[in-house]
């Protein structure tokens, strides 16, 4: 799993019925198309940072919708990753991408028009639904354009896209807000998708290859029950962090009990579906690979972590520090340069190095996120945004080895004709780890920013961001020790 030689073990099983699909000629400008689109869709998971105060302004938002407009973002985005891997894997993922991004770039025009928040709150909600659609196919269109060592980079140039787009878009937030005004800049947030998406379509339809074996497929194949499952049960678990501040008591844990339930139920439900020949929502048998189960739950546990710390670093750069949205951005930014720096790097080291590279990745953002809250203690005040430079971009660093890398080792074992499934449910959680950590780290902020200031309260998120990274820190070494273990034997 740790090596190249896995990816190149699965070259002869690339192709279903035992064909190999020859690279096309264009694949790599098809490949460049892919990226652009991918970029704007997760960008759209952080550049709406910085706008969070003028939105929340401009429509007189309450906190517990800003935390939407972000988390139900990224949770719609998830819950249609699988099912639209799936779609595309048996009704052609060119279909579905321009379908998707027809749609994404829809419901972006209406994002910008939104009137009140709760307009927002569900054009986000379609906009991450669309989006959804969009992203699993880059992973299997990469699967399918791309072998061996082709493979590698194109993953490593998609785990710069995914790293940086994140990274990045405070700073390109910052600078639109700052051109168009505080009042409705944040309106362009979301308009300037509006060109992108018109091209990329365009593009797309000329360049983007067929799936070989499309069908058509019916709607049971969807898995339609196991998706409101696994719905509800992520509802479940991100209503008591997100409504913290709206719902008093303690009952609201009681939905903590009932997302385990509803995993339970999920989950049951789908062995039956494998049982009695009915395609399931996941294929478990998927994590029956070590390298793809953990690879799913290290990048679930990083995503948490990794996206909420810039929720929660605009919130206080610019609502408790009184920073403009361009300087909050710009404070962000050397995160943005250091990922988009070593992500490069990180795909073309993965094959030689393996599960040690991703370890290493997230020892560094660990560092970097502890070096960020000491500096926060050291320089108070304005100071903050030039105190945080070198940590982030030390965490920067570390992140670029961690997106591109991990994807390519979690995936590597997978069957192409799986791999819009299988992307789809590595994408899954880092959308859910996002929505999760937004969630959590929000929480906790709100909480305590009202009690003890914005110093104390980004104290709190930020120690919230590090317990997730360490966690992945720990999945990615048992990895490493499990499989020199299996070396061994």
């Amino acid at each position: 799993m740790q090596r190249g030689g896995h990816v190149t073990r699965q070259e002869s099983a690339q192709a279903p019925h035992g064909q190999r699909e020859e690279p096309g000629p264009q694949r790599w400008k098809a490949l460049g198309v892919c990226l652009v689109a991918g970029f704007m869709i997760l960008l759209d998971v952080s550049i709406v940072n910085v706008a969070l105060p003028s939105i929340r302004s401009g429509l007189d938002t309450p906190e517990s919708d800003l935390q939407w407009v972000l988390s139900g973002y990224a949770l719609a985005f998830g819950l249609l990753l699988i099912p639209a891997g799936r779609l595309g894997d048996a009704r052609g993922r060119r279909t579905v991408f321009m379908v998707g991004l027809a749609l994404f770039t829809l419901a972006s025009a209406s994002c910008g028009a939104a009137q009140s928040s709760l307009w927002l709150v569900i054009s986000r909600l379609a906009q991450g639904a669309a989006g959804g659609l969009v992203s699993p196919q880059i992973s299997a269109l990469i699967q399918q354009m791309f072998r061996g060592a082709e493979r590698g980079r194109a993953f490593g140039m998609f785990g710069t896209v995914v790293g940086v787009s994140t990274a990045v878009g405070p700073l390109l937030g910052g600078l639109l807000i700052q051109a168009a005004g505080a009042e409705e800049g944040w309106r362009w947030v979301f308009y300037v998708n509006l060109p992108i998406g018109i091209v990329c379509l365009f593009l797309a339809r000329r360049l983007l290859p067929d799936t070989p074996d499309a069908k058509p497929v019916r709607l049971r194949r969807l898995d339609p029950v196991g998706v409101v499952l696994l719905g509800a049960t992520v509802l479940a678990l991100l209503l008591p962090f997100v409504q913290s501040r709206q719902w008093s008591g303690n009952g609201k844990h009681l939905l903590l009990l009932a997302a385990a339930v509803l995993l339970a139920a999920f989950v049951a439900w789908e062995r039956h579906c494998a049982r009695s020949g009915t395609e399931p929502l996941i294929d478990l048998a998927l994590f029956r690979l070590r390298s793809y189960w953990l690879g799913s739950l290290l990048i679930l546990l990083y995503f948490a972590g990794f996206t909420s710390i810039f929720f929660v670093s605009t919130l206080y750069l610019q609502n408790g520090l009184h920073y403009t949205a361009l300087q909050a951005g710009l404070a962000m930014t050397p995160f943005a340069l250091g990922s988009g720096f070593a992500a490069g790097i990180g795909g073309r080291l993965v094959n030689r190095l393996g599960r040690p590279l991703v370890v290493l990745g997230l020892a560094m953002v660990t560092v970097g996120f502890v070096g960020a809250a000491f500096a926060v203690h050291q320089v108070p005040g304005r100071g903050v945004g030039w105190a945080l430079l070198a940590p982030l971009l030390f965490a920067g660093i570390g992140s670029g080895l961690v997106i591109s890398p991990n994807q390519t080792l979690t995936l590597s074992e997978v069957p192409v004709h799986h791999a819009g499934t299988a992307g789809g449910t590595l994408q899954t959680g880092q959308r859910v780890g996002s929505a999760i950590g937004i969630a959590a780290v929000g929480s906790v902020f709100f909480d305590h920013v009202s009690r003890e200031g914005w110093a104390a309260a980004y104290d709190r998120g930020l120690l919230v961001s590090i317990v997730f990274v360490a966690a992945a820190l720990v999945a990615a070494l048992a990895d490493v020790a499990a499989g020199r273990r299996a070396a061994r034997r």
